[in-house]
């Protein structure tokens, strides 16, 4: 496979790590990865209870089996965005799989294990740690054929709030972003900055999916600023809490 030539720098969007040489990322450890495999059976029993209601605004799913795209869902529902993904995407597109984004962090590296556990690639980093590195290992999963998903306002937040990565990742791949949230009918919120939302067993869940959004690969700052804008603005419109 040909290498990907390094993109050049977007001002406050993917910093440059602040010392030379490559960040790595802490690995999960034996314990991490029990926890993890014992979160994955528990949330695959829970979903199974779930019960899902897909509202498809889209039109990227009409004409099956579609392309590569990169999938948008707010931190505070990562419980149960996979499933929606394999449920109801996963047959409808003609890709090898899915790539994600999670933190070079501790807490990444367990998250990581869990995203394993589900059959997605994790690749670390994040727009405060290793973000220019995980930028490029998020567009070589692309160039092998993955889709992509990100949470647009994770790993630290501020909640609800669409930061610049993901609109620099649509520009540099030529993916368009998929933009779609839900809404539980019953829950428990955690009191973290994001809010976490655990659905209870026998829930209603609400997907909604809104039109793709492309990034020009000519856009200039600008232009990423107001399509980052509108990437927030239509993802609110479908985020009921």
């Amino acid at each position: 496979m040909a290498e990907i030539p390094e993109p050049n720098p977007v001002p406050g969007v993917l910093p440059h790590v602040s010392k030379p040489g490559v960040v790595v990322p802490h690995r999960p450890g034996n314990r991490q990865r029990a926890a993890a495999l014992l979160l994955v059976l528990s949330l695959k029993a829970l979903s199974s209870t779930v019960r899902f209601r897909i509202h498809d605004h889209s039109g990227f799913f009409d004409t099956p089996p579609v392309g590569q795209a990169i999938y948008a869902c707010w931190h505070n529902r990562l419980a149960l965005c996979l499933d929606a993904y394999f449920d109801y995407a996963g047959p409808r597109v003609n890709t090898r799989g899915l790539a994600a984004m999670v933190s070079a962090s501790r807490d990444g590296a367990f998250l990581s294990a869990v995203l394993e556990g589900f059959r997605v690639q994790p690749v670390r980093g994040s727009s405060s740690r290793r973000g220019r590195q995980a930028l490029l290992e998020m567009t070589r999963w692309a160039e092998r054929g993955y889709d992509l998903a990100i949470t647009p306002d994770g790993p630290r937040g501020p909640c609800y709030k669409v930061q610049p990565g993901i609109i620099s990742l649509a520009q540099i791949t030529g993916l368009p972003i998929i933009p779609f949230s839900y809404r539980l009918n019953w829950k428990i919120r955690i009191r973290s900055w994001d809010r976490f939302q655990i659905p209870i067993p026998f829930a209603r869940c609400d997907v909604e999916a809104r039109p793709p959004l492309r990034v020009p690969r000519e856009a200039d700052d600008s232009e990423r600023e107001r399509l980052r804008l509108q990437l927030e603005e239509t993802m609110m419109s479908i985020t009921e809490d």
